[in-house]
């Protein structure tokens, strides 16, 4: 293993980052034990919160955190594999691990759902570039979980996560994928991302077993129950006054009677399967369940509401949604506030690089290696989602495609297409933009 004496007399397995953002991935993965030598963003205030706060560990912060972390303001594209070598390597210098995740909006239900047209969709191409130039012994790749059934080059479902795993295969890696929930590893947030692990001479790694469970006394075993919303508000001070979000008087009318688990929904267009419209929760509408963890944090300023004590409506404060991603209390943020949600929405638990650290780290330290190790195949969820959503295609596509044409040719109103009575398209126009 790659162990060369750190800055601060320390020995660990390397680390390269791309797509740092602000850290949320590296933080874990040093914590299970690895040092990142060089993190990439093309982010400028990503970049500025990670100088800030590498800088606050090297003067004497507890977390010593980043603390040999060459942090370069870069984006992948501009960069060639020897950029990322420590300077003064060695010519045998070989690296440990190279992680990130490329831009998860071509990919996600919270984007347009572009896939490979997005031009961010074929960022990966790079990370596979540089993978083959630093030649990591292992790999780890994150992304949302609409990665598993986003079309790829044909607009099949299913495409774009095969063409992930052969573009790493092309270059000598096994890969193994898996879907995870950061709740069911202590995290107070129900947020599932998707992760490929790769090696390309040890076995494949074992993805973690579960610590904590919403059913904790019959699945796997006995497990840790969630830790939820409630528990953790519980925890935290009194949110500063500068940070708290309040609803305007008509929205707080709007939502005086909603149940927490619930928000208002915004009607969607008619569909084969869904003659009333595809319904969904109105963006900023949402009202936390205390008796559940969080739901998954945005990158957006309009996060979930919660009911204080007093039973007042406010909505989580970054502060509060940093910690519910694992940042350490006192991890600082560069930026004015809408910076600073996308920051932290856009991060990786770090309890994911936690847990996929130690699991990497235990490869990593095996003595025995093998010539070419098989990719595992993808999980029987994979399938049974893409299975899924092709079916679902074939149902509702050609009603979403007539649906669409008849608004653009003015041959229905949008009122006729989402499936709204008249009363029902009043108090739909009637919510406020958020």
């Amino acid at each position: 293993m790659t162990m060369p004496k750190g800055a601060d007399g320390n020995f660990g397995p390397t680390l390269v980052s791309l797509f740092t953002g602000a850290g949320g991935l590296d933080i874990g993965l040093e914590l299970a034990g690895f040092r990142t030598v060089a993190a990439v963003d093309s982010d400028a205030d990503c970049v500025a919160t990670m100088r800030l706060n590498q800088e606050r560990s090297r003067i004497g912060s507890a977390s010593r955190l980043l603390t040999e972390t060459r942090i370069l303001h870069a984006s992948v594209e501009d960069l060639a594999p020897r950029d990322l070598r420590p300077k003064g390597a060695n010519a045998d210098w070989s690296l440990d691990l190279l992680a990130g995740g490329p831009p998860c909006q071509p990919f996600s239900s919270a984007g347009h759902m572009l896939s490979l047209k997005d031009p961010r969709g074929r960022l990966f191409e790079h990370f596979v570039r540089l993978a083959k130039g630093l030649k990591p012994r292992v790999i780890l790749f994150e992304n949302v979980r609409g990665l598993v059934t986003a079309l790829g080059p044909h607009g099949r479902p299913g495409e774009a996560v095969a063409l992930v795993r052969s573009a790493f295969e092309s270059i000598g890696y096994a890969t193994t994928f898996g879907l995870l929930n950061a709740a069911d590893f202590g995290a107070p947030q129900r947020r599932v991302r998707l992760f490929m692990m790769a090696t390309r001479n040890t076995r494949l790694p074992s993805f973690p077993a579960p610590t904590h469970s919403d059913r904790p006394d019959t699945l796997f075993g006995q497990l840790s129950p969630w830790i939820t919303l409630g528990d953790f508000l519980q925890t935290m001070p009194a949110a500063d006054d500068a940070d708290i979000d309040l609803p305007s008087p008509t929205l707080s009318e709007l939502l005086k009677e909603i149940p927490a688990g619930s928000g208002l929904k915004s009607a969607g267009l008619r569909e084969a399967t869904r003659p009333g419209g595809h319904w969904g929760y109105k963006q900023g509408t949402f009202i936390g369940d205390p008796s559940k963890p969080a739901r998954t944090v945005t990158a957006a300023a309009t996060q979930d509401w919660v009911r204080d004590a007093g039973g007042r409506l406010r909505r989580l404060t970054w502060r509060e949604c940093a910690l519910l991603q694992g940042f350490p209390a006192g991890w600082e943020f560069v930026g004015n506030k809408a910076s600073r949600f996308r920051q932290i929405g856009n991060a990786v638990p770090a309890v994911f690089g936690q847990v996929l650290g130690a699991a990497l780290l235990r490869v990593l330290r095996e003595e025995w290696r093998v010539k070419r190790p098989e990719s595992a195949p993808f999980p029987s969820e994979f399938v049974e989602a893409i299975e899924y959503t092709k079916r679902e295609r074939r149902r509702n596509g050609p009603s979403r495609t007539a649906v669409k044409a008849a608004l653009a040719e003015g041959r229905a109103t949008a009122a006729e297409a989402k499936g709204l009575g008249s009363a029902e398209l009043e108090q739909e126009t009637s919510i406020p933009r958020l």
